[in-house]
């Protein structure tokens, strides 16, 4: 067994299995990573791109080559010193499988009935298919409608596709049911194929999906621990603003979302927040303050999928539907986390108590019961405030309210402009030096690189104004989408016309302000798509052009600390160099091995993440941190730290240097500003030049605006 010092995270296809992993074995190695974090490997949909929709947890995927195909691959990469971690999916799977099938078929008197999280009060399964008036056909023992199928006869009733199901689902998506792991059976049944890999040595590593959708996520962990041991494990855990992970989970840290956005705040100046509102403001119509468009979204998305979910909390905890819906809108975070029969921690108490003063007096009896109430009260409310967030806030908020769209990320609070270099020392020491850190995801809503070029528009402020309204004047759609256009096309250029239409349909749909994926609109995606070819031939690529020095800057800067800070740094696969995707499916396109630098930035870029994961290597996992200062006039230009080594004597090995808001800083260039190094002889990897003492920032950041120095004493 061996814990991850680093990972390249691979999203595996059917035209992208094990194989084909196994043949960029070299390429990895030598970029210096000491794991290949896969996406899910167990069987699902055959056509699935993602992995997430499993239909039978007793398979390797056959589509990426099976169980023998991952057996060669795994002694490929041990052949070149590296590890494999896998993404687990334990909250949900596809309904289009066995199992469930026999539940529709006997229910409850199913052998798999206990399987999934199902609501029997009436005696039968809710399956939210019909959409129109046609009548289902019975073909011998199926009951078929369009491209459904079911057991004919069985424990169910099709109802409307917006009716809701009567199972608990994955947000809202009606063909993901939710798994009872709390099951032991379950529990062992949906885990037995991870548990042979963990056995036989081919996994070091787990990464676990959604786990606030768990009925009891420390007991899921526990359980993991105990059955896996000590492997490296983290969560796919949002926390939110100064939220931090429960201390008594049983895993390593989390997948990374919250170092995201303090590393990207780093590379965004405050003092572009109120020039920026007004653009936006200006643009679209929309409120100044973010809370209030939030809130709504969320009443919004309970209003129009999560229904179901609201009726069967409501029953539970003997309530009125509008308590619940009130409840769930007013939550801050994801969970709060309380567990059933054990005492209410104070934390948690206060974060429903504090959500319901925004509240009408009629929640209050709902507060006592998701608190001190019957377990499935507590369970449920727990297992609905995540979908709620992620459809109101992710899917929803985040496409309506966008001054600075580099913000709008997940986990992400798009009303905060800027980190401190003092608050971002001070989240390091706090940080598990096991946790995952990460730039770039498969479920990010723009790439590092993309942010990297919106985090400058926080220092330009005018000249961007000046650039949308010159764009606007020429051609205009939807003041509610237009801004977020501008944004997103300047910063992923350049980008074909399919690429950007396919992203501003997926944005209006998502806003749901004209249209949604409920309700589709032709005309209006008409239109839709003549503004995207209309837009792509303006010049807004003579903007990032203009900028792309800062945006550099932005991006190395990002990716030099990332690598290097506390935690297990992970690189989305093609992001070593440079990549300018869009939410998915756009950052999940195939990626070309091995990544060929075309332009400077991707040099550099290749360059500084090369560097830093074979230092990573070199220094071991558990580096001491030492938060270093710069001395003089532009001193808040920079933000530097050193590493120590694993186990070693104490000494600093390691520092890392960043140069943070570049375009203030090109109007006065460095002046007398020093980096007192800590004693000794230090050498730049990126350039050769050796260094010590109080050094100048103008000779150190000379050539790259980053530096990573390792220690060279003669």
């Amino acid at each position: 067994m061996s814990r991850p010092v680093s990972t390249y995270r691979v999203q595996l296809t059917p035209d992208f299995g094990f194989a084909e992993v196994a043949a960029i074995a070299g390429y990895l190695r030598d970029l210096g990573v000491s794991h290949v974090y896969l996406s899910p490997i167990l069987q699902s949909t055959p056509e699935s791109r993602h992995g997430y929709d499993v239909t039978d947890h007793s398979r390797i995927r056959e589509e990426f080559g099976g169980a023998d195909g991952l057996r060669e691959m795994a002694r490929q990469l041990a052949a070149h010193d590296l590890g494999i971690v896998v993404d687990i999916v334990p909250n949900h799977m596809n309904t289009l499988n066995e199992r469930f099938w026999s539940v529709l078929r006997y229910g409850p008197a199913s052998p798999y009935a206990h399987w999934f999280d199902i609501d029997w009060s009436d005696g039968t399964v809710a399956l939210p298919v019909l959409g129109d008036d046609v009548e289902p056909v019975v073909d011998g023992d199926v009951l078929r409608y369009h491209e459904h199928s079911f057991p004919h006869p069985g424990r169910y009733r099709l109802v409307d596709w917006r009716e809701g199901p009567g199972y608990r689902r994955f947000f809202d998506v009606s063909s993901l049911i939710g798994l009872r792991v709390e099951d032991p059976s379950v529990f062992f049944a949906t885990h037995e194929v991870i548990f042979w890999l963990l056995d036989e040595g081919l996994v070091d590593g787990l990464r676990v999906d959604h786990p606030d959708g768990l009925a009891d996520p420390r007991g899921y962990l526990s359980r993991l621990r105990e059955r896996a041991g000590e492997r490296w494990t983290v969560v796919e855990k949002i926390l939110i603003g100064p939220e931090r992970l429960p201390g008594d989970w049983a895993c390593d840290g989390t997948t990374g979302y919250d170092v995201l956005n303090r590393v990207n705040g780093l590379f965004v100046d405050p003092s572009g927040k109120e020039p920026l509102v007004k653009i936006f403001t200006d643009m679209t119509g929309q409120p100044p303050d973010y809370r209030p468009v939030m809130a709504q979204a969320k009443l919004d998305v309970l209003d129009q999928f999560f229904g179901a979910e609201v009726d069967r909390l409501a029953r539970a905890a003997s309530c009125d539907p509008a308590a619940v819906r009130e409840l769930l809108a007013a939550m801050p975070v994801y969970r709060a986390y309380v567990v059933p029969g054990e005492e209410v921690p104070p934390e948690s108490a206060e974060i429903v108590e504090l959500a319901a003063e925004s509240c009408s007096p009629a929640v209050q009896p709902l507060v006592r019961e998701v608190l001190y109430g019957s377990p499935e009260s507590i369970v449920r409310f727990q297992q609905t405030c995540g979908p709620v967030m992620a459809k109101g806030v992710e899917d929803t908020a985040l496409y309506r309210w966008f001054p600075l769209a580099c913000l709008n990320e997940v986990g992400g609070e798009p009303d905060h402009f800027g980190v401190s270099v003092d608050d971002f020392h001070d989240f390091c020491a706090e940080l598990s030096p096991y946790t995952m850190t990460t730039l770039s995801t498969h479920d990010t809503k723009r790439s590092e690189d993309v942010r990297a070029r919106l985090s400058v528009l926080s220092e330009m402020p005018g000249e961007w104004a000046a650039a949308v309204a010159e764009w606007s004047a020429q051609v205009s759609f939807d003041p509610r989408l237009d801004y977020l256009a501008w944004q997103n096309l300047m910063a992923a250029w350049p980008v074909s016309v399919e690429r950007f239409t396919d992203y501003l349909f997926k944005a209006a749909r998502e806003a749901k302000t004209a249209i949604s994926w409920a309700n589709p609109d032709p005309a209006y995606e008409r239109r839709l798509r003549a503004f995207a070819e209309a837009a792509v031939r303006l010049p807004v690529g003579g903007f990032a052009e203009r900028i792309e020095p800062y945006a550099m800057s932005n991006s190395l800067g990002a990716k030099l600390v990332q690598l290097m800070m506390p935690g297990v740094p992970d690189v989305y696969q093609g992001n070593e160099t440079t990549d300018f995707s869009l939410v998915d499916p756009d950052n999940r396109r195939p990626v070309s091995y091995p990544r060929k630098p075309e332009t400077s930035w991707d040099s550099a870029k290749l360059l500084v993440t090369t560097q830093a994961l074979r230092l990573r290597r070199r220094l071991g996992g558990a580096a001491p941190y030492l938060p270093l200062r710069a001395e003089g006039e532009r001193a808040e230009h920079v933000i530097a730290f050193a590493r120590g080594a694993e186990g070693g004597d104490g000494r600093p090995q390691a520092v890392a240097v960043a140069t943070r808001l570049p375009v203030r800083l090109a109007a006065t260039g460095w002046g007398r500003t020093t980096l007192p190094l800590p004693p000794g002889t230090w050498r730049d990897l990126l350039t050769g030049a050796l260094v010590s003492g109080r050094t100048p920032l103008a000779h150190l950041l000379g050539q790259y605006p980053v530096s990573l120095l390792e220690r060279h004493d003669l």
